[in-house]
This record gives C-alpha cells, structure tokens and sequence, in this order.
C-alpha cells in the first residue's frame, strides 16, 4: 500500500482558508498516527483565483488538480463577484469546471444524524434520530450542462404577444451516463442496507423515461439489491416525513442538488456535511456548505465538515479506512461531548463549551486514536 499521497488543496474563498487550516491539522495528525505522508501543494480556485488570474479556474491549478491523488477543496463564492456584471467569471464556473476536468460524474453526499445534535434539526428528534443514507447524485450531465441560450426580440414572446425575450436549458441524458451513475449506487448499497430508491420524474419527463428504463437493466446485475423508483416530488416529502426509509437515493443533477440540500436539513447544520465527487480522474473532496463570507475572518466557522470530507478523501481516494474512522469517530466523540460552533449550538448549551473553529479543531485532533 502506497505510504505518500499528492494533494491538491484548493481553500478558495470566505471560510475556506480557516476551515482548510483544521483539515490539514487533522492530515499531520493522521501522519503521526499511521506512518503516511500527505504532499499538499496548495493552489488559487474560486474567486480568489478570478482576481489574481482572471479566471476561476487557472491553468496552473487545473495542471495540479489532474497530477494529484485527489483534490480538497473547502469553499468558493461571496457577494464580491455575485455583483460583477453579467458575462463576467463567477467562482461557481470553476466548480463546474473542476467536475468536467477531473471527469467527476458521481457526487456521493452522506446524510448521517450524530445523536448528540439530533434536537438541533427542524424536525422532530423521533423522526431523526438515526438517520444514515447518502444521495448518489449525477454531476455532469442534466439540465446543468444541457443546450442553452437566453433569446432576444423574438416575435410573440413578450407580454402581451409583443416582441420579449425567450429561454431555454435543455435537460439531456445518454444512456452511458445513466449506467455509469447507476453502477455507483448499486455498487455502494451493496456494502449498506442493498437498497436503492431511484428519484425521477418518469410520468412527465422523457429524460426520466430513459432514466427509470436504463437504471432497471443495471439493477438486472444486482440481484441482491431492492430497487425502488420515486417521483422526485414525493421523494422531497418523504425525506422529511421518513427519512430512515432512504439507504442509497440515486438521481440526476437538477434533483440531486435540491435533496441534497434538503436532507442537509434533516442534521441540523450544512456545517456537518461531507460530500465526494469522484469518476474518471482525481476525486474531488468537499464540504456541502458555502464560502460563508458573513463571518469569514471571524474564527467561528464550523470546521467538521471540512474534516469529515478529508476522513472521506483517506477511506476512498487513499483507502485509509481505519485513519478515516479515527477521524469520524473524534467528530462524535467531541460533539458528544457537548463541543459546539455557534452554528450547532442550542440554546441549552453551556456557553463555556461554545467554541471556535480551531477550538474544535484541536478538541478532534486531541480524541484522534
């Protein structure tokens, strides 16, 4: 087994650089504790990369990206470039970019409730409590990567049958791509509970036709796996009414986002969830929050799903299995211990025990075995 690993972290913007900082803490930890080494080159991505460079995703970066063995990557955005002018880079083009260029088709976001946050979801504890499923979202195909165009001046397209403007994005699948996702899915149930609920919208979209048709011949290879189609607006209520009903939800891009964001909800906090974006090249390793330009500088970033993205990026990019639980099971054991960002702190919290982003850090790095 391989003993040094190539890593390119990419801290991006607001947050990234505090959140990024406890990542790599937790790798040194992981180096003192099973004798590896973590060659971390770091490199400019997102809107910092847009005012040093031009662009979100520069040439240089892309080059580092495609010659490691994976890539960690905390946050990008803020309100800085959402003001630039229209036709001007934005940060979210180089995640967009970063996906295509390192052929990461398949985004696999675990959704799990710590029992000790359970009463700090919306929902009721009874309804929460034990959830454990990960949502297998397509990445770079849909409506996302689809034709599109916005038209100007067209006959009858404005108000009143005037001239107006006209828009479309087209949602597109192949079956390649369809089979390649669906294959992740059953693939990862059958080291779960062998269960996959395919999200689609069968009774109105042809994409969805195709979708539904193709992911039943995949199923055919997986005997031992049950297989459950879901329209995807009854999957969105269900994800709030049954949660513990799901194990691996298998869907396209558009929906994937949606539920993704929404069971980030079921934990309490996007501020504890980590998310892998793997295919044909370098996998990409992430945090589901934003940049968080509001308190970036602050020092009270919730660091966890920062470090619980780079116990993913050690299980599957570097096959550190045991270096990853050392890493989740010191996130429980600190959160069980009633350490708490101001993100995921209750009102019943003791306030000696509200700490900050390298105050958590250090309260993981300390329960690290």
């Amino acid at each position: 087994m391989k003993s040094s690993f190539a890593i390119c972290a990419l801290s991006g913007d607001g947050i990234g650089t505090e959140i990024m900082s406890e990542a790599k803490r937790a790798l040194d930890r992981v180096s003192e504790l099973y004798s590896v080494n973590f060659d971390i080159v770091d490199k400019d991505f997102g809107g910092i990369a847009i005012d040093r460079h031009g662009v979100p995703f520069p040439q240089d970066t892309r080059d580092c990206c495609a010659a490691s063995d994976a890539v960690l990557l905390a946050a990008v955005g803020g309100p800085k470039w959402d003001a630039t002018p229209v036709g001007s880079p934005k940060p979210e083009q180089g995640l967009l970019g970063l996906r295509k260029a390192m052929g990461a088709f398949a985004n696999l976001r675990p959704v799990r409730t710590f029992d000790a946050l359970a009463s700090a979801s919306t929902l009721k504890f009874e309804v929460v409590r034990g959830i454990d499923l990960i949502i297998v979202r397509e990445l770079i195909g849909g409506i996302y990567f689809g034709k599109r165009a916005i038209e100007r001046d067209v006959e009858g397209a404005g108000v009143g049958g005037a001239r107006g403007s006209y828009a479309f994005d087209t949602m597109e699948y192949s079956e390649r791509e369809i089979d390649r996702i669906a294959r992740r899915a059953f693939e990862l149930a059958m080291n779960r509970r062998r269960k996959v609920t395919s999200v689609d919208k069968a009774n109105v979209l042809d994409s969805s036709k195709l979708w539904r048709e193709v992911v039943h011949e995949v199923a055919r290879d997986y005997p031992d796996v049950e297989l459950d189609d879901m329209l995807v607006d009854n999957a969105a209520m269900q994800l709030v009414r049954n949660p513990r009903s799901f194990d691996v939800i298998l869907t396209e891009n558009s929906f994937g986002d949606i539920l993704s964001d929404e069971a980030s909800m079921l934990t309490g906090s996007l501020g504890m969830l980590a998310s892998a974006s793997i295919g044909d090249g370098t996998p990409v390793f992430e945090p589901c929050h934003g940049s968080a330009p509001d308190i970036a500088g602050k020092g009270i970033a919730n660091p966890c799903a920062m470090i619980l993205s780079t116990a993913m990026m050690l299980s599957i990019a570097f096959g550190l299995h045991d270096a990853a639980k050392s890493i989740e099971d010191a996130v429980e054991e600190a959160l069980r211990a009633g350490y708490r960002t101001p993100d995921i702190a209750g009102e019943d919290t003791d306030e000696s025990l509200i700490i900050g982003t390298a105050e958590m850090g250090e309260r993981i790095l300390e329960l690290m075995r």
